[in-house]
């Protein structure tokens, strides 16, 4: 058995303009391809969707749908969540270890948030973890510019620092294409 493949919070509800500027409009299509290797090995897949206790947030209602892109077949195990972690109040890791898995390989929405806190927790509950970075997004409003006079960080700059802070020490950041050139 391979990696299990968890997609995070790849919802509708992230359409919403409150988000602000966003980077990769890719992200989705790039998901969908991850996800369509995952199916034809018969490899393990996780959906993760962000419910939010938030009043007023987009991840509420219809907008929990996930995108069609990602969207679960029948019998595809999802996880719902209301924190940023896809293992907090989940059966993700048990699940993880009850198929004795090992590897990880996470993609999503948005990279700052629920992807990177997921990554770090994945790496620090000791799962080997790929992140397929073109198979992420982030948006503006990922970044609260008040501490430094307002000086603003842009999606593509917001992404791709999550990104680094990740590669090399909570995951391996690849490309969906390296990913899956990779898979036997």
């Amino acid at each position: 058995m391979g990696a299990a493949l968890i997609l995070i919070d790849i919802q509708s509800g992230f359409d919403d303009p409150v988000w602000g500027a966003r980077n990769n409009q890719g992200a989705e299509s790039q998901a969908g391809t991850l996800l369509a290797a995952w199916r034809a090995r018969s490899w393990p897949i996780f959906h993760i969707r962000h419910v939010s206790v938030q009043p007023g947030s987009p991840l509420v209602g219809p907008g929990v749908a996930f995108k069609p892109e990602v969207a679960p077949l029948p019998g595809e195990p999802i996880l719902e969540k209301s924190v940023n972690s896809a293992f907090i109040d989940t059966n993700l890791e048990e699940r993880l270890h009850a198929d004795g898995l090992t590897e990880v390989v996470i993609c999503g929405l948005t990279t700052p948030h629920c992807v990177s806190t997921t990554t770090r927790m994945a790496a620090n509950l000791g799962f080997s973890v790929t992140l397929a970075h073109d198979a992420c997004a982030a948006f503006t409003s990922n970044a609260d510019a008040s501490w430094n006079g307002g000086s603003a960080l842009s999606a593509d700059d917001i992404h791709s620092a999550a990104v680094s802070h990740l590669h090399g020490e909570f995951a391996t950041a690849r490309s969906a294409a390296q990913i899956i050139a990779g898979l036997p």
